[in-house]
């Protein structure tokens, strides 16, 4: 193997390996930010759904000195919990599968996890 083929596999790993921004459902964009009712519309229903309960974060004050992101706040008193749910969409053994994270129903991760496969006539896709 040359230098160059090892580079170019090398990077394939890396771009397999990290989280996308975005990716193609037929002719169609899914990126973060997007809802799940959105996503849903746009790819049909997913190959897996799963629901991964719920997590705490700080509540942004988007009012207090911090303009469109906001300042969290530390202070203890001002907790949210945040619904993450997950989908996963196979497209089949020639396409990458990909894993949606959502957080209160909005995008928020897209990971790219491997080849998909062949769904076997009357499986069920839950």
């Amino acid at each position: 193997m040359t230098v160059r083929s090892i580079t170019v596999v090398l990077c394939l790993l890396l771009l397999a390996s990290q989280s996308a921004y975005a990716f193609r459902c037929g002719q169609k964009l899914v990126k973060e930010g997007m809802t799940e009712s959105e996503v849903i519309a746009l790819c049909g229903e997913p190959a897996e759904r799963k629901d991964l309960g719920w997590r705490r974060v700080p509540y942004v004050d988007r009012h207090r000195g911090g303009g469109l992101l906001g300042r969290p706040s530390l202070d203890g008193y001002f907790i949210e919990d945040v619904r993450v749910t997950q989908l996963v969409y196979n497209f089949g053994p020639r396409k990458l599968m990909q894993r949606l994270r959502f957080e209160n129903s909005v995008l928020v991760e897209i990971e790219t996890i491997g080849y998909g496969y062949r769904q076997r006539p009357g499986e069920s896709s839950d």
